[in-house]
C-alpha cells in the first residue's frame, strides 16, 4: 500500500509545523484536560469559517439515561421553513481514541452536515475511558441510537427517509460495532439502520491481526511515526480503553460474518497507521455482500482535515463525506 504514502505537497509544509505527539507517559486526565482547553478550541477556530448561517438550523441538547448515569446528545435540526417537515436521521459518534473529546468536538461539522443533507443529526457525548472503560462508551452510544430511533418524531426526523450511524476514528469503531449489534437486535427489526459512515475507522487491534491478512496490514509499521496519530499514541488509547484485542466489539473486522449489514461509506488516509485495517474492513464488507463506497486520501495522515481544513485534499475529504452520506440515503446505489 506504499502507493498511498508519498506526502501530499500541500500537507508537507504544514506537517513540519505541528507540535510533537502528546506524552504517552502522562496520566489520561492530563491529556484530556489539554485536549479540551487547547486542541478543541484550535479545531473550532479552523472549522468556524465553514459554519452555515445559524438561521438554517436549530440546536437542542437532550439528556439520555444510560446504565449508571446519563449522557448528553446534541441534536441539529434543519430549518426548512415548514414546521411539519421531517428529515432523515443521522446519529454520530466523535473520535478521540475513546479517551478524548466531547459533544463540542465535531459540533461545527455536524451543523454543516445537517444543513447540507437536510437531515436531523444526533451528536453523542458518550462517556470516556479510562474513567469509563470498555464497553461503557459503546453501550452509551448504542443506547443513544435507540433513543434517537424511539424519539425520531420529536426530533423532526423520519426513519423512513433514512437512518444512518456514523463516526470518525474511534467513533468509526463504535459505528461499525453498532451496525453489527443492530443487525441482530429485535429492537431494530421495524426500524433498521440504512447506512453506516466510517471515517478513518479503528477496525482491528494491532495485537489481533489474523495471520492470513498479515501481508495486507503494513501501515502499522510503515506509518508508525506518522503525524497526528502514531502507533505509540494508538497503543496508549487501546490501553486506556481496555477492550479485548481479539474481541469483535474492539476489533469489528473479527466478526465471523459481515453479511446483512447496511451499506457503508469508508474514508481512509494514506499516512495513517490505521489505513490498511480500514481497507481490509471495506474488503470484508464488500465480499460479504454489503454495498461499499471507499475514498482514499494519499499522502496525508489520520484526521489531517481537522489540522489543515483549507488544503485541497481536506476540501475533497469534506465533499466526499457529504457525497457518501447522500449515497447512503439513496440506499447505497
Amino acid at each position: 500500500m506504499t502507493e498511498y504514502g508519498s506526502p501530499d505537497p500541500e500537507w508537507a509544509p504544514i506537517a513540519a509545523t505541528l507540535p510533537a505527539q502528546f506524552d504517552t507517559s502522562a496520566e489520561a486526565t492530563v491529556v484530556q484536560e489539554q485536549w479540551i482547553t487547547v486542541t478543541q478550541p484550535l479545531l473550532a477556530r479552523n472549522s468556524k469559517p465553514l459554519l452555515p448561517d445559524d438561521s438554517k438550523y436549530r440546536v437542542e441538547d437532550h439528556k439520555v439515561s444510560v446504565e449508571g448515569g446519563e449522557i448528553t446528545v446534541r441534536v441539529v435540526i434543519p430549518n426548512s421553513g415548514d414546521a411539519g417537515e421531517t428529515y432523515p436521521l443521522v446519529v454520530w459518534m466523535h473520535g478521540g481514541g475513546w479517551v478524548l473529546g466531547d459533544v463540542n468536538q465535531d459540533d461545527f461539522f455536524l451543523r454543516l452536515l445537517s444543513v447540507e443533507l437536510q437531515a436531523t443529526v444526533v451528536n453523542v457525548d458518550y462517556r470516556l475511558a479510562p474513567q469509563f472503560p470498555f464497553p461503557t462508551g459503546l453501550n452509551d452510544s448504542y443506547t443513544a441510537v435507540k433513543w434517537a430511533a424511539t424519539n425520531a418524531d420529536k426530533l423532526s426526523a423520519s426513519i423512513a427517509k433514512g437512518f444512518i450511524v456514523g463516526g470518525q476514528s474511534a467513533g468509526g469503531n463504535l459505528t461499525a460495532v453498532i451496525a453489527h449489534r443492530a443487525h441482530v437486535d429485535p429492537f431494530f427489526q421495524d426500524k433498521p439502520l440504512t447506512g453506516q459512515h466510517l471515517s478513518i475507522p479503528v477496525t482491528l487491534h494491532y495485537e489481533a491481526y489474523p495471520e492470513k491478512y498479515m501481508c495486507l496490514l503494513r501501515s502499522w509499521e510503515e506509518n508508525k511515526d506518522a503525524k497526528i496519530l502514531d502507533t505509540d499514541s494508538m497503543r496508549w488509547f487501546y490501553k486506556q480503553y481496555q477492550g479485548p484485542a481479539d474481541g469483535p466489539e474492539t476489533s469489528p473486522a473479527l466478526y465471523p460474518s459481515h453479511a446483512g449489514l447496511p451499506p457503508a461509506h469508508i474514508q481512509v488516509c494514506g499516512l495513517d497507521p490505521l489505513r490498511d485495517e480500514g481497507l481490509l474492513y471495506e474488503r470484508l464488507l464488500r465480499e460479504a455482500g454489503t454495498p461499499t463506497r471507499l475514498d482514499i486520501y494519499p499522502g496525508v495522515p489520520h484526521a489531517f482535515q481537522m489540522a489543515a481544513p483549507r488544503i485541497a485534499l481536506a476540501s475533497k475529504f469534506l465533499n466526499d463525506a457529504f457525497s457518501g452520506f447522500r449515497w447512503l440515503l439513496a440506499g447505497g446505489k
